[in-house]
């Protein structure tokens, strides 16, 4: 059984199979770490953080896959698993190793990725990698991510974009119409920022294949686990 770490209820239901467990951080990292700690209590395997994130490196465009060989934050590099990736890799030919780094907080402008890029050296930035990161070291559970990008590098993000996730991982509605009331100016942005969204999602969706059992190699080798 794998445990799927999203950041959105809709990534959720997107990649959501009978076989899997999802669990959605919705932003806050606590309550994600202990949905993931309870998904493992109760007999997941694995984790897999897998949705949409934050390009960092200006080479990558909207719609580029990524998978993690490591999760970085500012104070700690945490590995994945290395037989997993190349499983994940040789499942998704077009997507791309490359480090993932951790924020706790939504990456609003180009100047914030620009530094987190920096001091990282990551190529992608999103939420949730990091906390699933470590309660898959401290529980001796192989991790991997896969994650599609939403917003390239020199992308700021609208201020109704940064009000619209909610704790469950839905959107807030009535939070995106207060932040439109109040600055009217952004809305081009807005529907720029939902268009590249929706090119994200329908590549997450090309890439929730490796969540199937019948896609994983053979013979499993280390990854030799249960997924039903």
């Amino acid at each position: 059984m794998i445990v799927a770490v999203t950041g959105l209820d809709r990534e959720a239901k997107l990649i959501a199979r009978p076989d899997i467990t999802t669990v959605v951080g919705g932003g806050d990292a606590v309550a994600l770490r202990a949905r993931i700690q309870g998904a493992l209590d109760a007999g997941a395997k694995r984790v897999l953080s897998i949705g949409i994130c934050g390009a960092l490196s200006p080479t990558l465009e909207v719609g580029d896959c990524v998978v993690a060989t490591e999760i970085v934050t500012r104070d700690e590099r945490l590995a994945t698993h290395g037989p997993w990736v190349k499983e994940l890799l040789e499942n998704i030919p077009y997507a791309q190793p490359a480090s993932l780094a951790g924020t706790d907080t939504i990456l609003a402008s180009s100047a914030e990725k620009e530094y987190l890029y920096r001091t990282t050296k990551a190529s992608a930035a999103d939420m949730e990698s990091h906390v699933a990161a470590r309660v898959a070291v401290e529980c001796g559970v192989p991790f991997a991510a896969v994650r599609v990008v939403s917003d390239s590098a020199g992308r700021a993000l609208p201020p109704a974009a940064l009000v619209a996730m909610t704790k469950s991982g839905g959107v807030d509605i009535l939070a995106v119409l207060r932040s439109l009331a109040t600055q009217p100016t952004q809305i081009p942005a807005l529907i720029r920022t939902a268009w590249e969204a929706e090119k994200a999602f329908r590549a997450l969706q090309r890439c929730r294949h490796v969540l199937d059992p019948r896609f994983v190699p053979a013979p499993l080798g280390e990854l030799s686990l249960d997924v039903g």
